[in-house]
């Protein structure tokens, strides 16, 4: 299902109604990106849709096409690093405990999701995460909730009463 959505993605103008990606911030961030997916690709994850080569109908703007990988391993540097590009590392695991070990295990924890059509599990699983924001059934982006990661993915938050509380300096006096 992930591949066939991806493959529906357009690319473009992200101000035009009919695209749903635009491009990546710059030449280097899109060479990174380009070298992630021929990384995952010599690493063994299976590609399934997308790909490092450039989209033939972009000549300008940093674009790259939404990939999608299978059977990636945990230990793959597309299942640990953050690429911040249209890609999508799809692990395998046999329980619930060992999915939470997995979205757990790395050195990263800006944001994740959990699907299911048990409201209360997704939220069970959300507590377990160790990230900053935890998107529940593809609920949209909230800017009143503080945002920010963990781990190597920063401390501190904006956004919200906590964004704005990173901007203060408390002073104690005392008489």
């Amino acid at each position: 299902m992930a591949t066939r959505l991806a493959r529906t993605f357009d690319l473009g103008d992200p101000v035009e109604s009919r695209a749903k990606l635009g491009p990546v911030i710059s030449d280097g961030h899109r060479a990174r990106v380009r070298t992630a997916i021929s990384q995952a690709i010599s690493a063994g994850a299976e590609l399934q849709t997308g790909g490092a080569e450039a989209p033939p109908e972009f000549s300008r703007g940093y674009f790259v096409n939404p990939t999608v990988f299978s059977r990636v391993d945990p230990g793959m540097a597309v299942a640990q690093e953050e690429i911040f590009g249209p890609v999508l590392a799809i692990i395998p695991y046999e329980s619930l405990d060992e999915a939470v070990v997995i979205a757990n295990g790395t050195k990263y924890g800006l944001a994740g999701a959990v699907w299911s059509k048990d409201q209360d599990r997704a939220v069970a699983v959300a507590r377990r995460l160790r990230c900053g924001q935890v998107d529940i059934n593809g609920a949209g982006f909230n800017p009143a909730a503080p945002f920010g990661g963990v781990r190597q993915s920063g401390n501190g938050r904006e956004l919200g009463r906590y964004g704005l509380e990173e901007f203060l300096e408390l002073k104690s006096v005392q008489q």
